[in-house]
């Protein structure tokens, strides 16, 4: 997914469910803070969104420009609606949401999860691809190994978890 399409996936479902704010919190989030992200770092065709103000509308999102939607049969990408809580990010990530807001979204926001952020709610998601999307942000310097092992203490998951993604993130080259 390109940055383009990101944004017209924040204008389209801005305006189907009458909230002028979007929330990114899938692997496309990247996006936000590096809108020229290396294409290792966005191979999905997806994004994940809720609207801000009115997240149990997320289900309009999927069902009207969901996957195998006509919108996505036209234009070959997808919004997935979800909810707050499917990102498990450290504490205050709300705080550090990054904004899309141009002519493309048409006055929408799109507030896409920091790259720390989305980066450990990806390990905490502890998927193959998502251990490897990790390793693309941190050899490209799109986040720190520092800063994510700092942000690991504020994980919303037991301390058991927390411990094995600190090592996996330690461990990675």
């Amino acid at each position: 997914m390109r940055r383009e399409e990101l944004e017209h996936l924040i204008r389209a479902s801005a305006e189907l469910v009458r909230d002028d704010e979007i929330v990114v919190v899938g692997s496309q989030a990247v996006l936000g803070a590096a809108p020229d992200a290396p294409a290792s770092l966005l191979v999905s065709i997806e994004a994940d969104v809720f609207p801000r103000h009115h997240p149990e509308r997320a289900d309009v999102i999927d069902g009207a420009i969901g996957e195998g939607s006509p919108f996505h049969d036209t234009f070959g990408y997808y919004a997935h609606g979800v909810g707050p809580e499917t990102a498990k990010a450290p504490a205050g990530w709300d705080g550090r949401l990054v904004a899309i807001r141009n002519e493309n979204t048409r006055g929408a926001t799109g507030w896409c999860l920091e790259p720390h952020d989305l980066v450990l709610a990806k390990c905490v998601a502890g998927r193959e691809k998502d251990w490897g999307f990790a390793r693309e942000a941190l050899r490209h310097g799109l986040v720190t190994r520092e800063e994510l092992l700092a942000r690991t203490r504020r994980l919303p998951v037991e301390e058991g978890l927390r411990i094995a993604i600190r090592t996996r993130l330690e461990a990675i080259g």
